[in-house]
């Protein structure tokens, strides 16, 4: 039987190249963004469900859970890939983007996540949630202020790192990839030699770079608790 696996932020760039992915290696598929039933980027399969909605928003996670279980029947996998990012000065940050930040980035990945794991439990047969994070949780760069930002990506890899302690014996795996500059619509307005500065290796990489590690992690039966850098080795350092 196919296994079945939940892409957040789906409708274009990483969670699209990740949903396409998945699919070329059998799995089944449920996709959610705000508009994911609009993508350009994906077409309607025997094999794909799509959910528009806010990932933030609890109701519209049970109803992706409720989606993948009625469909497909069952939840072996979970790719929390929405997020948002804007840089800012520090004291420029107001209280509604935290707000806005903390609603996607962390309770996007909370609520879906919760109901996966619950789903898991009731399978007995384990189970991989990857988040994606960034490597500037470790690596700030001088010049690119996204304090506030990290804050929740940084809290995510802690939340990783703690229920890969957590559900360890029910083998529930819990991993993040950590990219540094990606040629994704995010950063299609920026230079991309400067992108290139920002990286030991002189590279920006691509979608498909980002979704092979996040399909990696997702079937790396002996990995949890990790964070995998795709970031041409910015998080090592100076350069």
């Amino acid at each position: 039987m196919s296994k079945t696996v939940i892409v957040t932020g789906a409708s274009q760039g990483i969670g699209a190249g990740a949903v396409k992915a998945f699919l070329d290696k059998g799995y089944n598929v449920v996709a959610t963004s705000r508009s994911v039933t609009k993508s350009k980027e994906l077409s309607s399969s025997p094999k794909l469900a799509l959910v528009d909605g806010d990932i933030g928003d609890a109701s519209v996670a049970a109803k992706v859970a409720e989606t993948a279980i009625s469909k497909f029947g069952s939840i072996d996998a979970l790719v929390n890939n929405a997020g948002i990012f804007f840089p800012k000065a520090f004291t420029d940050y107001t209280g509604e983007d935290l707000k806005k930040l903390s609603s996607t980035n962390l309770e996007g990945y909370l609520y879906i996540t919760q109901f996966a794991v619950k789903q898991m439990l009731t399978q007995k047969s384990g189970g991989s949630v990857v988040g994606v994070t960034s490597s500037l949780v470790e690596n700030p760069i001088a010049g690119l202020n996204v304090s506030v930002p990290m804050i929740t990506k940084g809290g995510l890899d802690a939340m990783t790192r703690n229920l890969a302690v957590e559900y360890a014996k029910q083998g529930i795996r819990f991993n993040t990839v950590a990219p540094g500059m990606v040629d994704t619509p995010l950063h299609k307005d920026d230079p991309h030699e400067f992108l290139k500065t920002l990286a030991p290796l002189g590279t920006v990489s691509s979608v498909k770079d980002i979704v092979d590690a996040i399909v990696y992690l997702t079937e790396a039966q002996n990995v949890t608790g990790e964070s995998l850098h795709v970031d041409g080795g910015a998080h090592s350092g100076r350069w």
